[in-house]
């Protein structure tokens, strides 16, 4: 397939000794011939080097609440400015965004912005952080990182929603420039990877090793339950214990519900029962903040302190409903400190959903 559209030098790949070239930025490596694309359908070999055909290219702003992230522990309250391009490196049948991270016409991306026009209209807009998200800056490394400086030197954060499907040079390239990320751990069995997302456990399971143990990044974990494929209480026990032995007791864990989509509308929506019970065991096994997601659980959905117990933050839906922190980030009650990113006071921003237009 001819590469067309924008072109923008890529990082991380290497020459082969039977002339094609390899992608190394996440686990698939893959090798490429003159116009050919990779399996994500951005990244590409046009003549002799690597390029990005999505750089500068969104498919369309929105400021969120960063609960939406979903991010827990990462400025509550306050408001992000999401966008995404196109394409994925990996090929969830049951994909919530499939319209975007699917997209195979690069063309249908509507709105074009250079890093710093995404920052200063951040800025503008009154958010604290911009995030990409929607489909996995994995793929679009180069413009995220490049949006990263422009957001940091006007003091903004950023934060990465992806499914940590990376190989580890372009990684530790990558996560030197996000403050928070939400890693989709979609499972503990290889064959749910295999079989559902074309993909491998490990390579995850590494990128969360290496943002806890290798960075200073902020990150939470979620993970999609869906009836029949990942919703076993021994799934979720062995889950639950690798993040305590592997990650500690700190990283949020949330558990969100499926709803039919993409190639898995035969399955039913997640219980809310089922996912009452999945928090139970993971809080068993000492994770100490563990979330309920895409269904509505006041009680899942808050912040209670780990240590005495009380509620620390209310949460409806993506609203906040209580603020039971200090200035200095402790609990009201004990003083004890939950892990993460607080400020003296909550955003104010609450559960709209603001579609925008960059005006550049």
């Amino acid at each position: 397939m001819q590469v067309e559209g924008s072109q923008f030098p890529g990082r991380h790949w290497h020459r082969l000794e039977d002339g094609r070239i390899q992608c190394d930025v996440c686990p698939r490596f893959c090798k490429l011939g003159d116009g050919q694309r990779g399996l994500c359908f951005v990244r590409a070999r046009s003549g002799e080097q690597m390029v990005l055909t999505t750089y500068g290219r969104s498919s369309g702003f929105c400021v969120d609440p960063i609960e939406k992230k979903p991010l827990n522990h990462f400025l509550p309250g306050t408001p992000v400015l999401s966008f995404g391009t196109a394409g994925c490196n990996l090929t969830c049948k049951f994909c919530q965004n499939w319209d975007i991270s699917k997209a195979r016409e690069v063309d249908r991306l509507n709105d074009f912005a250079a890093p710093d026009d995404i920052a200063r209209a951040a800025v503008q807009l009154g958010c604290r952080s911009v995030a990409f998200t929607y489909n996995d800056p994995v793929i679009f490394l180069e413009y995220a990182i490049d949006v990263a400086k422009a957001c940091r030197a006007r003091g903004l954060k950023t934060v990465a929603v992806t499914a940590g499907y990376m190989a580890p040079e372009a990684r530790e390239e990558f996560y030197a420039h996000m403050d928070a990320a939400n890693v989709d751990l979609k499972a503990f069995t290889e064959d749910f990877y295999h079989r559902l997302c074309g993909g491998h456990l490990e390579a995850v399971l590494d990128t969360l090793k290496y943002l806890k143990h290798h960075t200073s990044t902020w990150f939470e974990i979620t993970t999609l339950i869906i009836p029949g494929e990942n919703d076993s209480a021994a799934e979720i026990d062995a889950l639950s214990r690798w993040v305590v032995e592997s990650l500690g007791p700190d990283v949020p864990l949330h558990f969100s519900a499926f709803h039919p989509d993409w190639k898995m509308r035969e399955k039913p929506p997640t219980a809310s029962s089922t996912l009452v019970s999945a928090r139970s065991i993971a809080k068993a096994n000492g994770v100490r903040h563990v979330y309920t997601g895409n269904v509505h659980d006041a009680n899942g959905g808050s912040t209670w302190c780990h240590a005495c117990g009380d509620l620390v933050i209310g949460r409806d839906w993506y609203e906040l409903t209580a603020w039971n922190l200090t200035p200095e980030g402790g609990c009201r009650t004990c003083g004890a400190r939950p892990a993460g990113l607080f400020e003296a006071r909550p955003g104010t921003w609450g559960r709209k959903r603001q579609p925008v237009r960059l005006m550049i």
